[in-house]
């Protein structure tokens, strides 16, 4: 994908930074700085509130790696795409992210959702 924003692979390294003084540098590089992260379980606005929840996610799953398990999807500065989140090679918690890209080249709202679509 010739559009591919590399904004995507810097907030997957977040995820996955062992060493919690590096997560940090990882937003900054993916995240525009009033970035909105939503998922089931949170709403928060600014690199300080996802950063939080990057450490806090962290912190109950302690060593699980975050990964994506899908190819992108894009329209209009929107990417969506599967993920996963692995512990011990057991699937923890799988899902799907929409993602919109400002013109800057950086994340600006990561719409979360877990698991399947449901069935009528």
């Amino acid at each position: 994908m010739s559009d591919y924003p590399e904004a995507l692979d810097h907030m997957l390294a977040a995820w996955n930074e062992p060493d919690l003084t590096k997560v940090r540098g990882y937003l900054e590089k993916a995240l525009s700085a009033d970035i909105r992260f939503v998922d089931p379980t949170i709403d928060v606005t600014g690199i300080d509130g996802f950063e939080g929840n990057v450490h806090d996610v962290k912190s109950k799953i302690p060593g699980a790696v975050y990964s994506r398990t899908s190819g992108l999807d894009s329209q209009h500065g929107f990417y969506r795409y599967h993920w996963a989140i692995h512990l011990n090679n057991t699937l923890i918690l799988s899902g799907f992210d929409v993602v919109e890209i400002n013109e800057e080249k950086k994340i600006s709202c990561v719409i979360g959702f877990f698991g399947d679509i449901p069935e009528n």
